[in-house]
């Protein structure tokens, strides 16, 4: 097991298929996510990337001789670079006279062939280098599509799409050519994820949603489709092969905690994988046959571990995060979770409360992005951060979340948006009648969807919500969706059943702009001037009407993605936004948790 320390960013290191002694990972360099080469013979580590914005995508080729990382902007256009393992201050392009495009998928045959999949606004141009570094342009899939995998013989693709749609996965050929198709529906979604390692016919491993659970399934060119329905899951799942092929390794989300079971698929066989309650947030098998994954409960940031107890080394800039488990920030406070009556069925929600202050506290209901993600058992530092001033923390797996079956996860039924706000409702009314939180000092604070959320629930509940804190919001739907990427029309389509134009009142009831007239409580916006996701311009027009109307509010400008990697900027604006709070939300106290030992890792 390992000794706890911090990875900064909460991926497994990859490593070479053939020379597993070789990896590289993402790692703390002077607050910043970079690529590092780590030899695990020798125990050295070497910086790749050196980035003003950081760096979180590499991969390695199966010898471990080469390295790949992803040179991208703010906005995520970037080209692919290669160095030596033993070089990496040597990079050169990895696709010469390919224009800069989105990461669209990075797969790797067993000679060394590397498929690289680019995503534009035309859809997904597939380029393939052979191991001499030869390359050719091996097909254009139009719309929105993604890389999955490159069968080990370099002969078969997996292309992903919108899991509920007729294209939700393609097989090609590597020039091209069409082999087979695997249609999807709402509901009875479909999702590619790779191929089985070895020699032998290319098997390619799914998951399928069917009758309101999960179950793995195979396709091969001479079977085609063949579902293991005697391995079903009630809550989501994925997953990935053990190196003989024949056996993989699930991991589930379930209920806000992670598992993770070994399953043979030939024997019939499931067992569950020994690891501690928590959240998994990354597994797989390694080349070696070592299982790792990253784990991380409410008390502990996220951390490698290894049923052979492989730990992080010693990086350029001390362990393999930025701090040791040592000096962990945790605050005093009581953890629970609590079942709430909801409009939709029972809503499961994480809380955690002062024990310092008496009942009831002021709250922020911390709502989490998505629509599809979930409030985990896993360390975030903004509860730390707000316990130690005082408020109870409450966050909320309203509708669409995932962890809760397929039912929960695409329950809509009140429109996208105002769903999850009911949800949002009854948990907030349940802790006030019970004496938790103090009906006049509850605020909302949500980053990506979570801060379209909060818009939309200031403007449509104004009575329950005293402030809101809004990070990289959405204020408009319908002009968020003609700035954004093809994978993020295609999930507005697949909410709202159709585009603005198609249907443009669902949208409008959807956008908080539609209501920025009642909102009455202060608000923070944090936008990021290369945001292609929730694009700022949308949220500076909300900003000015609120300014017409005199609301009190301040607009945070970042120099950054959708996503900011670098951890000094976090903490920049996570003391700009406790001084609002403490300007404009009664009972939030100075003193408590400094921000610098709570901010583990950056907030996504």
């Amino acid at each position: 097991m390992s000794r706890g320390y911090r990875l900064f960013y909460p991926a497994l290191p990859v490593l070479a298929e053939h020379a597993p002694h070789r990896a590289v990972y993402v790692g703390d360099v002077d607050g910043r996510c970079e690529i590092l080469a780590w030899d695990r013979r020798d125990g050295t580590v070497r910086q790749v990337t050196d980035r003003a914005t950081g760096t979180i995508r590499a991969a390695l080729d199966p010898t471990g001789n080469t390295v790949w990382w992803f040179d991208d902007d703010l906005a995520g256009v970037g080209r692919w670079r290669i160095c030596d393992f033993g070089r990496p201050d040597r990079s050169v392009e990895a696709l010469p006279g390919v224009a800069p495009a989105r990461h669209g998928g990075i797969a790797t045959a067993t000679d060394g062939t590397t498929l690289v999949g680019l995503s534009g606004d035309d859809g997904l141009v597939l380029h393939l280098r052979t191991a001499n570094g030869r390359v050719t342009e091996a097909a254009r899939i139009p719309g929105y599509a993604y890389l999955v995998d490159l069968d080990p013989a370099g002969r078969l693709v997996a292309v992903g799409a919108d899991a509920s749609a007729g294209t939700a996965v393609t097989v090609l050929t590597a020039d091209g050519e069409r082999v087979a198709g695997i249609a999807g529906r709402p509901e009875r979604r479909v999702w590619a994820l790779g191929f089985a390692p070895g020699p032998g016919p290319a098997r390619l491993l799914l998951v399928v949603e069917d009758g309101g659970g999960y179950l793995p399934a195979t396709w091969t060119e001479t079977d085609g489709l063949t579902r293991h329905d005697w391995c079903r899951f009630d809550t989501e799942v994925t997953a990935g092969w053990f190196a003989d092929g024949r056996r993989i390794l699930v991991r589930q989300d379930r209920h806000a905690r992670s598992l993770l079971y070994e399953v043979d698929l030939d024997g019939r066989t499931r067992t569950v994988v020994d690891t501690p309650p928590g959240s998994i947030l990354d597994a797989a098998v390694w080349p070696d046959g070592d299982i790792a994954y990253i784990w991380s409960d409410s008390v502990t940031p996220p951390q490698l571990r290894s049923l052979r107890g492989v730990e992080l080394p010693y990086g350029p800039t001390g362990p393999g995060g930025p701090s040791a488990p040592d000096d962990t920030a945790t605050t005093d406070c009581h953890r629970d979770e609590i079942w709430v009556p909801g409009p939709g069925g029972p809503i499961h929600a994480l809380v955690a409360t002062p024990t310092d202050r008496e009942l009831p506290r002021p709250a922020v209901f911390l709502v989490h992005g998505g629509p599809f993600q979930h409030a985990r058992d896993a360390y975030d530092p903004l509860v730390e951060i707000l316990v130690s001033t005082g408020c109870t923390v409450v966050r909320v797996n309203y509708r669409g979340s995932s962890g809760y079956g397929s039912a929960w996860r695409n329950d809509f039924g009140a429109g996208v948006g105002l769903t999850q706000l009911e949800d949002l409702a009854a948990v907030r009314a349940h802790l006030v009648a019970q004496g938790a939180i103090e009906d006049r000092r509850v605020a909302l604070w949500g980053t990506s969807w979570g801060g379209y959320l909060t818009l939309l629930a200031l403007g449509r509940q104004p009575d329950l919500w005293r402030l809101g804190v809004a990070i990289s919001p959405v204020a408009d739907y319908a002009a968020a969706f003609e700035a954004a990427t093809p994978a993020l029309r295609e999930l507005d389509v697949l909410l709202f059943g159709g585009t603005p134009d198609q249907v443009p009142q669902a949208y409008a009831r959807a956008s908080p702009i539609t209501y920025v007239d009642q909102v009455r409580a202060p608000v923070l916006f944090a936008i990021s001037t290369g945001d292609v996701r929730c694009p700022p311009a949308p949220v500076e027009a909300y900003a000015r009407l609120l300014a017409a109307r005199r609301v009190p509010h301040q607009v945070v400008r970042r120099q950054a993605g959708h996503e900011d990697f670098d951890a000094q900027s976090h903490l920049a604006l996570m003391q700009t936004v406790l001084l609002f709070m403490q300007r404009h939300f009664d009972g939030v106290r100075e003193e408590g948790t400094p921000v610098a030992l709570a901010m583990a890792r950056p907030a996504g």
